[in-house]
């Protein structure tokens, strides 16, 4: 009886504890606006991701995962106040989808302790953990990409592309400016010629650009654009006759509706991109058996394989593993915004862990560590065929050239910490 009662007692306190508080991920989303197009594929993959945890594992360590989404439009002070709302929530990692909102963002989260990721976009030099400590921009950044769309052109003319004519058509804002250094000094290197052609927000006019481009006949045209921008200038591209197949977007401007507009005439074109492409991988029949079916899914279920959609379920399941880390870390589910930046730190994706997720091949294996918040930097080319409405990754996840990229994150870096005053750590 006395143990009964005991049982009973201990059950009663349990009931009465504290209830286990759902691990937080915000969406700073943008389903409205220019750039929707894009926005709203990434934010249903990335959703979809952690409701298919909640509905098949029970959550992540045994703890329900919650994914507030606030709406930015892609607009960088609404992006704030998306944050400054949701970060009492117990968010424990943010994903802005914005270089804008990402400067803006980086001195709060730093003084807030909450982690940020930037995949693939953002403050190029935070790859620095020494000095950006809560900022993360793993696997691959905006100068790994410039380096890998240059090291394309490489492969593609024998190792030699000196006196060729090379056009960088970008966003005229942080993001399409970011890869420019990089360029530079990548075109000192390699002897290549080139020029630069900015294109004002959103991006529907640029009859100017491509009638220079056809005046000026470049060998070849990398794009950094969003939005809007994409479809319009693979359309001027057309429309000059320009051979798409030298003609390279960064992973920004390399999704379906980028090139469906064009029609046939988009076939060839290129683009960068740091993880696999369609939906053949066991993961997405997981998604739709215990997201899509039940009717659970952030949109209407139709996106998944696609670009973007992709792209978001990628971020999610990142952050995930983080979270995973995380907890074996500080042996506890229950964590905190500094546990799971900690677990960012000590993040290790390796090709078995990817296919036990049901993702072989998805992405590159890399690790991050106290200094490199950046990872390895690899890259591979996608390229779009318009007869089956199909990308197709065409090369491996290969190396950017580190020897030119890590001076340029060191200095660029060193030189916001000497600004604000910044103790640089991994001592």
């Amino acid at each position: 009886m006395k143990t009964k009662l005991a049982t009973m007692a201990v059950a009663a306190v349990m009931a009465a504890g504290p209830v286990m508080a759902d691990l937080v991920f915000p969406s700073l989303s943008y389903r409205t606006g220019p750039y929707a197009a894009g926005g709203i594929p990434f934010a249903d993959g990335y959703a979809d991701y952690f409701t298919m945890l909640n509905e098949r594992d029970g959550g992540i360590g045994g703890i329900m995962t919650k994914v507030p989404e606030c709406e930015t439009g892609y607009n960088t002070e609404k992006g704030v106040e998306c944050y400054e709302s949701t970060k009492g929530e117990g968010a424990l990692v943010y994903q802005p989808l914005s270089t804008g909102i990402t400067y803006q963002l980086i001195p709060k989260v730093t003084a807030d302790g909450i982690p940020l990721h930037t995949m693939g976009y953002g403050r190029t030099s935070a790859a620095n953990g020494k000095v950006f400590s809560h900022v993360f921009n793993y696997p691959a950044n905006y100068w790994n990409g410039a380096s890998v769309a240059i090291n394309h052109l490489l492969e593609t003319n024998g190792g030699d592309i000196k006196g060729k004519k090379v056009a960088l058509v970008y966003h005229n804002s942080a993001y399409g400016k970011e890869p420019i250094r990089t360029l530079e000094e990548l075109s000192t290197k390699h002897g290549y010629e080139l020029s630069l052609l900015p294109v004002d927000h959103p991006g529907q006019e640029q009859k100017s650009q491509w009638l220079q481009i056809r005046r000026d006949k470049p060998d070849y045209v990398i794009m950094y654009g969003w939005g809007v921008m994409n479809q319009v200038a693979i359309q001027e591209a057309a429309n000059i006759r320009f051979n798409m197949e030298n003609f390279i977007g960064i992973w920004w401007s390399g999704a379906e509706h980028d090139v469906t507009p064009a029609g046939d005439a988009a076939n060839g074109y290129k683009s960068v991109t740091f993880h696999n492409v369609g939906s053949d991988f066991p993961v997405f029949d997981d998604i739709k058996t215990h997201v899509v079916d039940k009717g659970l899914a952030a949109g209407a279920g139709d996106q998944i394989g696609t670009v973007l959609y992709n792209r978001g379920m990628y971020a999610a399941m990142l952050a995930a593993e983080a979270a995973k880390k995380a907890q074996e870390i500080h042996g506890t589910a229950q964590i905190t915004p500094a546990m799971m930046r900690d677990g960012m730190e000590a993040l290790e994706i390796t090709e078995e862990g990817m296919t036990a997720l049901g993702m072989p091949n998805f992405g590159p294996s890399f690790a991050v560590s106290c200094e490199n918040h950046g990872g390895p930097g690899l890259g591979g080319i996608t390229q779009w065929n318009a007869a089956d409405k199909k990308w197709n990754l065409i090369s491996d996840f290969g190396p950017s050239d580190m020897d030119v990229i890590l001076p340029l994150i060191t200095a660029d870096s060193e030189a916001f910490a000497a600004e604000n005053n910044i103790e640089q750590r991994c001592n």
